[in-house]
Parts: C-alpha cells; structure tokens; sequence
C-alpha cells in the first residue's frame, strides 16, 4: 500500500520497529514501538560536530562547521490514513522525554562534543515512543517547549522541573530571556577561527547563532519565568503528510537554514539570530522555519527589517509550515 504502513508485532518485525502495510498480515493487538530518527545535514550531505568543513553556507557560499545542534519536539503524532493524528506515547520521564499532562517533549541532541561542537557528550538523535496499532502515513510535531513547560518558575527547586527541561540538567538549553529555554540551539562556526590558536577568521564574529525561543514576554516577573503570555511564541510546526518511519528518517539542513543569510556579517543585535524583534537575521531565518516575523515592529530601528508573513501570524507558524525548507524526510 503506497505511502502507508502497518505497526506490527516485534516479534515479526524487530524490536522497535514498524512494518510496512502488507494485505495478509496479521495484525496484533496492544501498542507498539515507534522511533523517528533526526540528522543534520547541508543539502544532502551529512554532517557532524567532526565534519572539518561545511561549504556554501549562506548567501556569501561560506565555509563553516556546525557547533551545536539541538533543538526540543513536543507533541509529536503520527497521522493515520484517514488523517486522525495519534500521538506518540513517550517513556518514563528521563532525562530526554517528559509528560506533564498532554503536552509531551524530547529533546533531540545531535552534537557529541567533538571536533568544533562545544556542548555534551551524550547525544539522542531521536523520539522514542508507542502507538496503537494502525495504519499511519505521516508524521507531524512542533519545534519548541509547551507554554505550560517552557516558563517555569526559576526560584522554585530545580528538581521539582521534569529533566528534560530542568536548566541544571541541560543548562545549554536555558533561556535567559523570560525563565523559558531555547527550541533550537543551531550554531555554525567559522571554518578558520580557532580560539585556542587565537585566530579569529574570517567571520564578523566567528559563530552564527540559531537560537529559537520565545520572546515579548509579559507577566508578574518574566525574568524569574513568571510568564502569562509572549506575543511572539515562535514554535514551528513540522508536519509530514508522507513518511515512513520505518525506512525514513527527517533531516536537519543547516545550508537549508541559512540560505538567506550572511553567515559572515550580523547586521544587528545578538551574534545571529536570537528571535528577538530587532534581529535583522532572523529574518531568513524565520523565513526557512516558516514563523511568521516583523522585525519592524520595533519603534525607533535604524535600518529596514524584512518581514515574513503577514500580522496575522507573527510569531507563529504560516499555514502550518507547509513551507518550512529545514526539515526534511529522506531515506535511512
């Protein structure tokens, strides 16, 4: 059955796995094991923390290495025939996945700390989970925490925070705006700089971040992550009418994500793109990630700031990011 497949038993398709749709397969009862698998890539290439150079990065075709890449999913689903979204049933609250509720979020890491990547060495490339048995043809999730998880109060005990989003436990994930954390921690580095030789490069100023959050944030004290609400959310949604987890996986374009950009320059605010309303890089990238973007709504800015979408989805994802250039699916 094209484009559709069938969970079914372990014991007739591995631990883990999920089986293609066969007409005179039995099918068991019970739910069963689901993993969706996530890699960086540039275009179709695949590359690491160790891969020594990354080329054609942004509009200027420089050469960079990837620093970081880690990003959260919540509320992942895979999508049944008839277009019912099922979500996936994540483990034990660890250090990777939590469920408080109904919202559900793993945090995908794929940066081990080797070559030029500074963060850890543990890595989880991808979301674990079940599901009921059926037939499903696509996958669908958001690129970010909750609202109800991301804004926690920061003066309360750490270990009162499920791991997963506990600022102790992943601290380079913490978001020092409005007690939330980062979505996405995306870096690129400039390929010559060397801190520790003292060589700067060639890059304005050798690493361009990625860092998605949520900004705009008003409450009691947002700082201490007393939040009611951001008027710029900035979840994406990465939806997949077509995928096969068992023969697919979703790839992570970094060349993708900074295809409007000048990685070599930051016209404005923080190094990169911080989300925030005067980030004239964001712009780009807010575009690749499909979230809409209105740099100009900041009063007083000394340059024109390109916009993505229109008022009625700042901050939030257009048309559900059907085109969204990041991820994509593509074989194991």
């Amino acid at each position: 059955m094209k484009n559709t497949f069938s969970l079914l038993a372990a014991a007739l398709a591995g631990a883990g796995l999920l089986s293609a749709c066969g007409g005179g397969d039995a099918v068991p009862s019970g739910p069963q094991a689901v993993a969706i698998e996530f890699a960086t890539v540039a275009g179709s290439t695949a590359v690491s923390c160790a891969t020594a150079s990354i080329a054609d990065l942004g509009t200027t075709n420089a050469n960079g290495r990837l620093r970081d890449a880690r990003f959260y999913v919540s509320n992942l689903a895979l999508i049944r025939a008839d277009g019912v979204e099922v979500p996936v049933t994540l483990p034990a609250n660890n250090n990777w996945n939590a469920t408080v509720g109904t919202d559900r979020v793993t945090l995908i890491d794929l940066e081990d700390k080797t070559g030029a990547c500074n963060g850890t060495t543990d890595t989880n490339p991808s979301v674990k989970g079940m599901v009921p048995v059926g037939n499903y043809v696509g996958v669908t999730m958001a690129l970010g925490v909750p609202f109800a998880l991301n804004h926690t109060d920061q003066t309360a005990a750490l270990d009162k925070t499920p791991a997963v989003i506990n600022n102790a436990v992943h601290p380079g994930m913490a978001w020092a705006w409005a007690g939330g954390r980062k979505f996405a921690k995306i870096e690129l580095t400039d390929v010559l700089a060397d801190a520790a030789a003292d060589t700067a490069g060639k890059w304005a100023a050798s690493v361009f971040n990625m860092h998605l959050g949520s900004t705009n944030c008003t409450g009691t004290n947002p700082s201490a992550g007393w939040v009611d609400t951001c008027s710029e959310p900035n979840r994406a949604t990465v939806r997949f009418a077509a995928f096969n987890p068992e023969t697919q996986k979703i790839n992570v374009d970094v060349r993708a994500l900074l295809a409007e950009n000048d990685a070599t320059q930051n016209v404005s605010g923080p190094t990169g793109c911080m989300s925030g309303l005067t980030d004239f890089e964001c712009t780009g990238v807010f575009k690749a990630l499909q979230i809409g973007f209105d740099g100009a709504a900041a009063a007083g800015a000394a340059f024109t700031i390109g916009k993505v979408g229109d008022a009625s989805n700042y901050g939030l994802p257009i048309a559900g990011g059907a085109a969204q250039t990041v991820f994509k699916v593509a074989a194991k």
